[in-house]
């Protein structure tokens, strides 16, 4: 009906579906849960080292760019209610080459965000466990970049999601609902206590780098440089789309899942935003592991600060199960249309999840985290994610010009103007990335590429004729 994918998902086998056992309230807590985590919990500092007080600039801009991308996925994942998210919509919209770009870029931005989070969550711990005496072995809480071995409480985190995982969808999302309301009770705790210490002298100079990205001591500086690293902290809800074939009721539930998990988001960053850097001085949060429980520490607030540290131990795992939840069902989708080899896409018939890919997940994201700095694991991240919502801004576009009057549950309003903000803010965003970014990016993309006309195009099964 729609274009180049004549029907989607059609060439798998009935056992190669996925069971629907989700409803609104596990979407939206998978959507806030992705997206409340390591973003606010540990990259606000970076982001005020990149951009003085103006961090809360950047995650305004952040935050803009990610609410159009939420709408445009709002009325794709409606109308499309497949897994595979932004790599379902391309193959809808443009076709199977582009498809491909971005279901490998979804691998990247999934893979390297769970990393990112495990190291966030390393970062913690090791606060956590150090404010009531125990001393780790420093070796063994860095990879060779820091002078040591591994990460390696980052690494048995991974595991220990990738095992929950492996348990089952709706065991794993329900557990994550509880996560989620641990977090943002963390977050309240932490509004309440910093907001009455805000001092407006704290934000002077607001914007000491400048607007633009530009290179200050051989670094990235600018409210756009700290935009497009905290870019990272919004972007979750492009994982609720991922679950639409499991969805009980996908035009309903889809819906209520992106968009109020965006709504829920944006005002709990914002809030905490604002405390932060009116609470201390910018230069005290710059890339502090655990700014949050910092900012409580320097009020003289070592009780709460304790507990902050305590429930983003607990709780920024949740931000991991979803996103190795949102990698595995990417990487299952382009299995099973034959892109990737289809022993891949194997169902668990006792819990209806995707066990192979899953455990393949888990192993690689806990390597890349024990091995690889935060900052420049969320960038390359970002790149992934990026290219990905540049594309569904497009697919938008393409899908209301092609198909006008196909059902949709949700329609995204002034849609010509959403998808060219989408398209326009996300390629000023990437732009804004370290030069080295964009070099790792286009590696990746290459081997992506190879791959592909290596192997996934002869093998896909929707290039095949029917019958």
């Amino acid at each position: 009906m729609f274009g180049p994918r004549k029907t989607l998902g059609s060439a798998a086998a009935p056992e190669g579906r996925l069971a629907k056992t989700l409803g609104w309230p596990h979407l939206i807590a998978l959507g806030v849960g992705a997206i409340v985590g390591t973003g606010i919990y540990t990259l606000t500092g970076v982001g005020a080292e990149r951009a003085g007080p103006a961090v809360i600039l950047a995650f305004a801009i952040a935050g803009a760019v990610c609410a159009c991308a939420a709408l445009a996925y709002a009325e794709l994942a409606t109308m499309i209610p497949a897994a595979g998210s932004a790599y379902t919509f391309s193959y809808t919209a443009v076709g199977e080459t582009i498809a491909w770009i971005v279901g490998w870029s979804l691998i990247l931005e999934y893979s390297l965000a769970c990393s990112t989070v495990a190291v966030g969550w390393s970062g913690y711990l090791v606060g956590w466990v150090q404010a009531v005496g125990v001393t780790l072995p420093p070796e063994l809480l860095v990879g060779p970049h820091g002078g040591g071995i591994v990460n390696l409480p980052a690494v048995l985190v991974a595991l220990a999601v990738m095992g929950m995982l492996v348990a089952g969808t709706r065991e794993s999302a329900t557990l994550n609902i509880v996560l989620v309301v641990i977090k943002l009770v963390a977050l309240t705790v932490f509004v309440a206590f910093a907001l009455p210490a805000f001092d407006g002298g704290n934000l002077q100079p607001f914007m000491p780098y400048g607007f633009g990205s530009t290179e200050v001591d051989g670094a990235k500086r600018g409210v756009m440089a700290a935009a497009a690293i905290v870019f990272f902290a919004f972007y979750g809800f492009d994982t609720v789309a991922t679950s639409a074939e499991e969805a009980r009721n996908p035009g309903r539930d889809l819906t209520i899942g992106i968009v109020g998990s965006m709504v829920v988001c944006t005002v709990i960053y914002m809030a905490v935003a604002v405390a932060a850097v009116g609470a201390v001085p910018f230069r005290a949060l710059a890339d502090s592991p655990e700014p949050l429980a910092l900012v409580l520490r320097s009020l003289g607030q070592p009780g709460a600060a304790y507990l902050i540290a305590l429930a983003a131990v607990i709780a920024l795992p949740s931000v991991i199960l979803v996103m190795m939840y949102g990698q595995s069902r990417v990487f299952f989708v382009m299995a099973r249309d034959g892109l990737l080899p289809r022993w891949l896409a194997a169902v668990s018939p006792r819990s209806g999840a995707p066990t192979r890919i899953t455990l393949l997940t888990g192993v690689a994201i806990a390597v890349i985290a024990g091995l690889v700095r935060l900052d420049r694991i969320a960038e390359l991240a970002n790149a992934g994610t990026l290219i990905a919502f540049i594309s569904v801004g497009a697919s938008l576009m393409i899908l209301r010009r092609r198909a006008p009057d196909a059902p949709r549950r949700f329609r995204c309003p002034a849609p010509f103007v959403v998808g060219t903000f989408t398209i326009l803010g996300c390629l000023y965003l990437f732009s804004s990335l370290p030069v080295t970014t964009f070099f790792w990016c286009a590696v990746w993309n290459a081997v992506g590429l190879t791959l592909y006309f290596l192997y996934g195009r002869r093998h896909s099964l929707l290039r095949r004729p029917a019958g």
